[in-house]
């Protein structure tokens, strides 16, 4: 079984696959300053909750986007579960093309998006991920990365909303029956979630006209549920599309054997 773990600047997302099955999965707030004991010991009583045993996993893989936290989870890994740990580097151990002015610049949950996506559809593509940041993964019908756009996340721009205005409050974040907010709440709920389906449609018309008209758009990332189905834009919905990217990098550069 492979340990997956997606590390994220707000969440760290969890898998444990059974070849390509991914058998259980678990969302957490990503925590710089946890220990490496920490990491190992939740992590182990996370995969017995699900009555999977720590010593059944052969393999982890990590894609990170947190520098601070790589080297704690690389120990974590081999300390707790006795395997040094395969890590997305994109342009090193990956095999889509980067075509890109600086390949070592994009990141690993980028580049496991497309993988996945690729896997599934045929190109050209994108993938918008709706996270901390709101990421459009753009990949030619030749199967290259070429770029995208990246854009504030929806819960990044509340934060910021909420601590500049002194009268306004955190409300849930639910879509609401009308675009017309009648109080405070639902007014901060249009904003959000029809804004960010704005956002979303009119990044992808510029860039449909950019990569020459049709392309496939599929939906990821925590927040993706929020937007998907009021946006024109999204056709397909995949929540772990990053981690199943992360295995098929992983088996793909994995010895034989291995």
């Amino acid at each position: 079984m492979l340990l997956a773990l997606e590390i994220g600047n707000t969440h760290t997302k969890i898998g444990v696959f059974d070849g390509p099955r991914l058998l259980a999965s678990w969302r957490l707030t990503t925590r710089r300053e946890q220990t490496v004991d920490e990491y190992g010991l939740f992590i182990e009583t996370l995969l017995r909750t699900r009555g999977l045993a720590p010593p059944a996993l052969t393999a982890v893989a990590i894609s990170s986007v947190v520098p601070q936290l790589q080297r704690t989870v690389e120990e974590m890994s081999e300390k707790y579960f006795g395997h040094a740990p395969f890590s997305v580097e994109p342009g090193v151990n990956t095999t889509i093309p980067l075509v890109v002015d600086a390949p070592r610049e994009v990141g690993a949950d980028r580049v496991c998006n497309v993988t996945a996506a690729l896997a599934r559809y045929r190109p050209p593509l994108v993938v918008v991920d709706l996270g901390t940041a709101t990421k459009f993964d753009c990949v030619n019908a030749r199967g290259e990365f070429i770029g995208g756009a990246i854009a504030p996340g929806i819960a990044t721009s509340v934060d910021a909303l909420i601590s500049r205005a002194a009268r306004l409050f955190r409300v849930e974040m639910v879509r609401p029956k009308e675009a017309i907010g009648r109080n405070t709440a639902s007014n901060i709920q249009s904003g959000v979630v029809y804004g960010f389906a704005g956002l979303v449609d009119g990044i992808m018309d510029r860039i449909r006209v950019e990569m020459g008209g049709t392309v496939t758009v599929v939906g990821t990332g925590g927040l993706v549920g929020l937007v998907a189905d009021v946006t024109r834009a999204i056709e397909h919905v995949h929540p772990d599309l990053t981690l199943e990217g992360l295995r098929l990098i992983w088996e793909h550069a994995r010895p034989p054997g291995g």
